[in-house]
């Protein structure tokens, strides 16, 4: 594919002031420490390819050290009463709104976002400290009562103990405190490992909150999945391990943790499909895709990247889509509001996105609009949409970046299996104005999620999680603190 595009990149005008980094060590027993090795990896700003930070690469010694600290600080943290746990969520909440555009900045620097995506980030991380900082005072169970003849019983819920979690690159703060926040409110320990390509928030976040948290009760360990996650899955003393990721991470994580037989909660990729009716606001439509399909420049699980429209508008809806998605604004962090769509997060993902654009070029689909390299400094790719062929690999395999397919259907039921046949099932989406059909339709769908008229709308009252290849577990909501304790059954015999 030839580099021939026409898409500028909007720069900014001045350079900006870095934002207070981390330190550059990992985080065990409520301070910042050097590793057993002394193997460093390198953080790069994906939007000009500059080099920002060096960062620990952690060992199986320096896990077995967290998980120790984390092992015996759960006796204590495990025990606390809900109302104090709660206590600590909503000032860890206050330090973080307290230091928003730090947090911003140094995400934005990180992942390249957006402006706008890096506020919402922070924002909905803080509400989630606040939300579940409330949930962990009102949880629901069945009543203690007699159920068996002159007994009694009561049911208990308890946390599980050390808690491991993997947390992905294109979300680094917000999945990282879907994981934090339900872990330590349901009263464990955690252990995080931060991906390797974003690990800035999750260590200032660290460096922040010190104070807050008894040492021990969050740690932070910064490097390869293969050693750390691995090494999580299968320690002993990890109760449960819970990874936001890709497929071949959760079955690799799910198979380690197998031999020990603990708890998984996974969280993996998708393939949102967005399917179309010929009644559906065709203007309201595209927008919504637009934003739904583009957000975080389609690093998103549940962007909606694979549109299926009805036949009978597909011609005009593929042209106002394609007109819309031109129009998005790419840029660097910092280079206006107006600023939409970021770079991709590294050389190699970039490359991966490039590789998906070549083969649907190969198969013969038509690019709309887009389609190509963005040629300038950072890992830039067109905003690009995609007239496919059923069954073309660009509907079925998840791409990660922008680009949406859109393919055409004939009737309701063919909507409904074509929807469904990828192997994901995080998210989906129906427009129509037919509130009898987006009702039946949203039922068939095999998605966790379903939007009606809307894409990639979230609420941190509601929960986040997929079925069949997209893994199993919630976050988000109070299913989030089901998934990170356990019910114990006492029965008091009563008999006299």
């Amino acid at each position: 594919m030839e580099t021939t595009s026409t898409v500028n990149v909007r720069r900014n005008e001045h350079e900006r002031p870095t934002p207070a980094l981390p330190p550059a060590a990992l985080f065990i027993n409520g301070e910042f420490t050097a590793g057993e090795s002394t193997e460093t990896f390198t953080v790069i700003n994906p939007s000009t390819e500059e080099n920002i930070l060096d960062v620990p690469r952690a060992s199986t010694q320096d896990v077995d050290r967290a998980v120790a600290v984390a092992h015996e600080a759960f006796g204590t943290w495990g025990r606390t009463l809900p109302a104090e746990r709660a206590t600590v969520l909503l000032n860890i909440a206050q330090r973080m709104e307290d230091e928003r555009e730090l947090l911003v900045e140094l995400e934005s620097l990180n992942t390249g976002k957006p402006q706008a995506v890096a506020e919402d980030d922070v924002d909905s991380a803080i509400d989630s400290f606040r939300f579940m900082a409330g949930a962990l005072r009102a949880g629901t169970t069945l009543a203690a009562g007699e159920y068996a003849k002159d007994h009694t019983s009561v049911i208990i819920r308890e946390p599980l103990g050390v808690i491991g979690a993997v947390t992905p690159w294109n979300y680094p703060l917000l999945m990282g405190v879907w994981k934090i926040a339900p872990i330590l409110a349901a009263g464990n320990t955690l252990v995080i490992k931060p991906s390797e390509t974003t690990p800035l928030t999750t260590l200032k976040f660290a460096e922040l909150t010190a104070d807050l948290l008894p040492a021990g009760v969050f740690n932070v360990l910064t490097g390869r999945g293969a050693v750390i996650g691995d090494r999580l899955a299968s320690h002993p003393q990890v109760a449960m391990i819970a990874l936001t990721g890709s497929v071949g991470s959760g079955q690799s994580v799910a198979a380690s943790a197998a031999d020990s037989v603990k708890r998984v909660h996974l969280e993996l990729g998708g393939k949102a499909p967005a399917v179309v009716f010929e009644d559906a606001d065709i203007e309201a439509t595209v927008a919504g895709l637009r934003n739904g399909g583009f957000w975080n420049a389609g690093q998103e699980c549940g962007a909606a990247c694979r549109v299926l429209v009805h036949e009978s508008i597909a011609e005009e809806f593929t042209s106002k889509l394609a007109e819309a998605v031109s129009s998005l604004v790419v840029g660097e962090p910092g280079a206006g509001e107006d600023v939409e769509i970021g770079p991709m997060i590294s050389q190699a993902h970039y490359s991966r996105v490039l590789d998906h654009l070549k083969l649907a070029e190969q198969e013969g689909n038509e690019f709309v609009t887009g389609g190509q390299a963005i040629p300038t400094k950072g890992y830039f790719i067109e905003p690009t949409v995609i007239k496919a062929s059923q069954g073309a690999s660009c509907t079925q395999q998840e791409i990660f970046g922008p680009v949406i397919s859109v393919e055409t259907f004939s009737g309701e039921e063919e909507a409904i299996t074509r929807a469904n046949e990828v192997p994901f099932g995080l998210a989906a989406s129906v427009w129509t104005k037919d509130a009898q059909r987006s009702h039946y339709v949203a039922s068939r769908l095999d998605a966790g999620t379903v939007w009606v008229n809307a894409h990639l709308v979230l609420a941190t009252e509601m929960p986040w999680g997929g079925f069949k290849g997209s893994g199993y577990g919630r976050d988000l909501s109070a299913y989030a603190l089901d998934d990170y304790s356990r019910t114990k059954h006492v029965m008091h015999n009563m008999s006299r």
